[in-house]
């Protein structure tokens, strides 16, 4: 896959090419233009598709696993009503999983955090505000987010984290820099659920195991009762199929703290 470097050397070797051009013959006003764009198309989509590790490089799946493992990843929490649920379900199916947690509500629901450790599940930083704006934040707004998420995570639970997961999967060179600082670790997923949309559970439910296999990563949200449902439906499935959900670090064999 193409990555944002190679694509800007690309585009501004062309764009001179036009320019060294545009000597001999009239080169029209709109191929610029056109070039540009499609520039501008590469990187957008770049930064909002986080597994084509456009600007940074994460970790989505584990191709290589020899064990019928999965790790079911939540976004967004800790939330005071949903996650409580998600952690009984957890421990009804013997499933772990990993929570990439909003530093603010680690601050706000310290407990539930402390529960999420404590039912053996890993805590990955999931930035401090999760603003609408964090793809717009600087380099070092970004850092600030990290470190003080960090920070939170360790004075609830005593474990400072090495996982990160951006806002909203938005990746882009500023987002880059802020993590070579942090020394923290990327990871993405392999089936995005999309439960935060309109669909239905047994749309969001067909979506994530219809082609589900062994290594996968999948992507929900402990923040509605429509994720609780469809959880429990996934964990059925999954032991059905004699499959199991391990946490993400030891689904692709890496640290989860420092």
């Amino acid at each position: 896959m193409l990555k944002f470097p190679v694509i800007n050397r690309l585009f501004a070797i062309a764009f001179i090419a036009l320019i060294i051009l545009d000597t001999i013959w009239d080169i029209s006003w709109w191929i610029y233009l056109l070039t540009v764009a499609i520039w501008a198309t590469f990187t957008i989509i770049g930064s909002f598709h986080i597994r084509w590790n456009y600007h940074l490089p994460a970790l989505h799946l584990n191709k290589e696993s020899q064990k019928n493992w999965v790790a079911i990843t939540f976004d967004d929490g800790p939330h005071p009503d949903f996650t409580p649920k998600i952690l009984k379900l957890l421990e009804k199916y013997n499933a772990k999983a990993s929570f990439f947690c909003v530093g603010q509500r680690v601050g706000l629901y310290g407990g539930i955090a402390k529960d999420i450790i404590e039912s053996g599940h890993t805590i990955g930083n999931h930035t401090y505000t999760h603003s609408n704006k964090f793809g717009f934040f600087g380099t070092q707004k970004v850092i600030l987010e990290l470190q003080k998420t960090n920070t939170t995570i360790k004075e609830v639970t005593g474990l400072d984290p090495k996982l990160f997961r951006p806002a909203f999967g938005v990746t882009n060179p500023n987002i880059n820099r802020a993590i070579k600082k942090t020394e923290l670790q990327t990871i993405g997923w392999s089936i995005r659920s999309l439960d935060t949309t309109k669909r239905s559970k047994k749309a969001i439910l067909e979506r994530i195991t219809s082609n589900l296999k062994k290594g996968d990563i999948i992507l929900l949200h402990d923040s509605s009762e429509k994720t609780v449902e469809v959880l429990e439906q996934l964990l059925l499935f999954l032991q059905h199929n004699k499959m199991q959900s391990v946490s993400v670090d030891q689904l692709l064999d890496i640290e989860a703290y420092a």
